[in-house]
């Protein structure tokens, strides 16, 4: 006869009653974990995808077409100087400086913004903008030309792409936002903020390291004397010390300590003395430009505390 099966009856773990609180608070262990998860995730990708998108988009043309719809905005957005030998003056210098250096053709904008604070940035395309305080804080044509010759190194190695893609990046909508619809092409007020308060993302000391060594070439080449650069740059340093909030805003984008001029100053030692013979240092007409500038009405009061 068959062995008789023996069944096993299985009766369902008894399981203490749960309080809704109790409840919850285990819900929570095992739900927000798994979705917090998820949402990170999601949001690596948009900022992966932002910036891969960014980095392919920019064509010179693209580039160029930025440069010129940030240039609009920063026209509605900043005070600039209108007086016409000033600007006469701060074009030809720096078109004699690009000229030595830009191997695209681009089309160079020079201006000078009537502001107090030191500061100088480059927008994609060719478009450098100097402060009013740090032309007036110069003593020498040889420390603008360095800025200068800095400022355009950071457009001629597209550390200004870099860096603006950096500080859309930052912000994960405004990046897909600009991507997708091109709305940065037409201006985005927050960029433009970014630019002019120096709160960009921090040009990395590559980045800054490659705009000095080209700058010392550049002001070489069109005849100025190096030496400009580490001066400013201790200029600028001992500013920091005496009245922080002055020079804040250059500091922020464009980190700078001691070894900085070390540095610059190692790069110049290098240089073939027949190089360094010479070269301008000063000249009565920056002289009269920068006279004439401090001659101006003082800068309007700052947008900083509205914005």
């Amino acid at each position: 006869m068959p062995t008789a099966l023996k069944t096993t009856t299985r009766h369902p773990k008894r399981v203490a009653p749960v309080g809704a609180p109790a409840l919850a608070q285990r819900l929570a262990s095992k739900l927000v974990p798994r979705l917090a998860s998820k949402l990170l995730g999601g949001l690596a990708l948009g900022l992966t995808l932002a910036i891969s998108l960014a980095a392919c988009a920019v064509s010179q043309q693209r580039e160029v077409e930025m440069g010129v719809s940030y240039a609009a905005k920063i026209e509605q957005e900043l005070p600039l100087v209108r007086d016409p030998e000033i600007v006469r003056y701060i074009t030809v210098l720096g078109d004699s400086l690009a000229g030595m250096t830009d191997d695209r053709s681009l089309s160079w904008h020079f201006s000078i913004v009537d502001a107090p604070e030191i500061n100088a940035f480059a927008l994609p395309g060719g478009y450098i903008y100097v402060n009013r305080g740090l032309i007036e804080k110069a003593t020498s044509i040889a420390h603008v030309a360095g800025v200068l010759g800095h400022e355009i190194a950071h457009v001629t190695q597209r550390h200004s792409i870099q860096q603006m893609r950096k500080a859309q990046g930052a912000n994960i909508g405004m990046t897909l936002t600009c991507i997708l619809t091109d709305v940065c092409a037409s201006g985005a007020g927050d960029l433009i903020q970014f630019a002019a308060g120096g709160v960009f993302a921090k040009f990395s000391r590559n980045d800054e390291s490659e705009a000095d060594a080209e700058g010392v070439k550049t002001v070489i080449r069109a005849g100025i004397d190096p030496s400009g650069i580490p001066q400013l740059f201790r200029i600028l340093l001992d500013e920091r010390k005496a009245r922080p909030a002055g020079v804040d805003a250059f500091l922020l984008s464009h980190p700078l300590e001691e070894d900085r001029i070390a540095t610059t100053q190692a790069l110049i030692a290098q240089q073939p003395k027949e190089l360094l013979r010479g070269l301008t240092q000063d000249s009565p007409s920056f002289q009269a430009f920068r006279k004439r500038l401090i001659a101006l009405p003082p800068s309007p009061p700052s947008k900083k505390a509205g914005r």
